[in-house]
């Protein structure tokens, strides 16, 4: 069964880091772009950042360029997200997704296989 966990979400201050991982189980990520996506309450679900299979590419939303960083660890089966100088508008679910054999792309419904999601809030 292919499966993706997100962990590491919580609640931190403005301006506090957390960092986000992705695991999969019942498959390797080595052969997929895994994307990064946040949904706040009555908003869309959008793109935060990508990185492909190789981990030589990756892609940021503007909103977050200059304080997140995603990397990958193929030999853990993991990729990770560092979240920077976190402002109240990065508060949100985060999910990851992959998408196999592909560039990175910040659009959701070409992703295969999502995670179930974790809260990040950014509050004082």
């Amino acid at each position: 069964q292919l499966q993706l966990a997100e962990s590491g979400g919580g609640l931190v201050q403005p301006g506090g880091s957390l960092r986000l991982s992705c695991a999969a189980s019942g498959f390797t990520l080595d052969g997929y772009a895994i994307g990064w996506f946040r949904q706040a309450p009555g908003k869309e679900r959008e793109g935060v950042s990508c990185i492909t299979g190789s981990g030589r590419n990756t892609m940021y939303a503007d909103s977050v360029k200059g304080r997140f960083t995603i990397s990958r660890d193929n030999a853990l089966n993991t990729v990770h997200l560092q979240m920077n100088s976190l402002k109240p508008d990065d508060t949100a679910v985060y999910y990851c997704a992959a998408l196999p054999f592909s560039s990175c792309v910040f659009a959701p419904r070409q992703y295969d296989y999502w995670g179930q999601g974790t809260q990040v809030t950014v509050s004082s």
